[in-house]
C-alpha cells in the first residue's frame, strides 16, 4: 500500500524585538524633525505672505524668516505683491512664467469687431501688481481669470467704439488709454485686489484676407502725408520769405515818403524865406535870384550868344566854356 507522503513543517523566523525606549525615540525624533520643518517659512523680497489658522485669515506678512504653528495649524500663501505681473491676449510668449496665463488657441480672442462692423485681430498685454493679499484670496473665487475676462470685455467695448482706420492706424494711444481707465474701473468695482498698471497694443492688423488692401490703404495715407508735409515745407520757405521781401518794400517807400516830405517841407520854408525878403525889397530880391539862376543855367549851355537890344546883328562870343575847361 501507498504511503501518504510526509508533511513537512517550517517555522517562521522570530522578529527582533526593540525596546519600546527605542521605538519612543525615534518616534520623538521624527516628531521634532515635523515640528521643526513646518514651524519655520521664508518669504522671497518680491512677495509677501497670507496666514491662515485653521482656514481662518489672521494676517499678512513682510519678506524675511517667520514662525508659525506647525502640523498644518497655520497655512501660508505667498503671493507676489511686488513683482509687475503681465498677461498676454491674442498670442503668448513660450516659456513664461506667470501660471495666470494659460497656453491656449489664441485666434478667439484677438478676433474683434470695430464700430464700423470691420474686423481687426488685436494683441494687447495687460501689467498688473496684486494690490491687496487679502482680497485676492478671498473676495473672489478665481482672481486671475476674472481679470483675464474683463481685460478682453474692457478691449472689445474700447476696439467696438473705433472705426478701424483708428484701431490699426492713429488710436493706439487713446485705446490703452481709454482701456486702461475701464480695466482699472471694473478690477475696483469687482474687488478683485489688484492694480492695473499698464496696457499695451502690440500687433493690430486686418484679417489676412484684406491685409493686401489695408496695405495700399496705408501707403495711400502715408503719400498724401508726406505730400502735405512737402507742401507745409514750400509754404513755411515761401511765405516768410515774401512777408520779408513785402515788409523791406513798405520801409523803403516809408523813407522815400519822409524824404520826399522833408525836401518839401524844406523847399516851402526856403519860399518862404525867400518871398520875406522879396517883400522887404523886391528889385534887389529879383535881381539876385535871376543872378543865381543864370549862374546854375549857363554853365550848362554849349554855345554862348549874347545879344543887346541895340545891336542889329548877333555877336558870337569866344566858346567860354572851353576856356573853362583848359583852367
Amino acid at each position: 500500500m501507498n504511503q501518504p507522503p510526509a508533511i513537512q513543517t517550517f517555522q517562521m523566523p522570530r522578529m527582533p524585538r526593540f525596546p519600546v525606549r527605542t521605538i519612543a525615540s525615534i518616534a520623538a525624533i521624527i516628531l521634532l524633525i515635523i515640528l521643526t520643518w513646518t514651524s519655520f517659512y521664508t518669504v522671497q523680497a518680491e512677495s509677501e505672505a497670507v496666514v491662515l489658522r485653521f482656514g481662518k485669515f489672521l494676517k499678512t506678512v513682510e519678506p524675511g524668516l517667520h514662525f508659525k504653528l506647525p502640523f498644518g495649524i497655520d497655512e501660508v500663501t505667498v503671493l507676489p505683491t511686488r513683482r509687475q505681473l503681465k498677461l498676454e491676449f491674442g498670442f503668448f510668449t513660450p516659456g513664461y512664467t506667470n501660471v495666470d496665463q494659460p497656453a491656449k488657441d489664441v485666434g478667439e480672442e484677438r478676433s474683434m469687431v470695430t464700430g464700423d462692423l470691420n474686423a481687426a485681430l488685436v494683441e494687447w498685454v495687460v501689467q498688473y501688481r496684486i494690490d491687496d493679499p487679502k482680497q485676492y484670496l478671498f473676495d473672489v473665487r478665481n482672481p486671475a481669470q476674472t481679470l483675464r475676462d474683463l481685460s478682453e470685455a474692457a478691449m472689445r467695448e474700447v476696439i467696438g467704439d473705433r472705426t478701424v482706420d483708428e484701431v490699426i492706424t492713429i488710436g493706439r494711444q487713446d485705446i490703452e488709454v481709454s482701456a486702461l481707465a475701464r480695466m482699472q474701473e471694473l478690477a475696483k468695482r469687482y474687488a478683485l485686489g489688484v492694480r492695473v498698471d499698464q496696457v499695451q497694443l502690440k500687433n493690430v492688423n486686418p484679417p489676412a484676407e484684406v491685409q493686401a488692401s489695408f496695405n495700399e490703404v496705408n501707403k495711400a495715407q502715408q503719400d498724401r502725408e508726406n505730400a502735405i508735409n512737402i507742401a507745409n515745407g514750400d509754404y513755411n520757405q515761401a511765405v516768410p520769405r515774401a512777408r520779408g521781401e513785402a515788409d523791406q518794400a513798405i520801409r523803403g517807400a516809408e523813407g522815400y515818403r519822409f524824404k520826399r516830405v522833408n525836401e518839401a517841407e524844406g523847399d516851402v520854408a526856403s519860399f518862404n524865406a525867400m518871398l520875406g525878403q522879396y517883400v522887404k525889397a523886391p528889385e534887389i530880391t529879383r535881381t539876385r535870384l535871376y543872378l543865381e539862376t543864370m549862374g546854375d543855367v549857363l554853365p550848362g549851355v554849349g554855345e554862348k550868344i549874347i545879344i543887346d537890344d541895340t545891336m542889329r546883328n548877333l555877336l558870337p562870343i569866344l566858346p567860354l566854356n572851353k576856356a573853362l575847361e583848359k583852367r
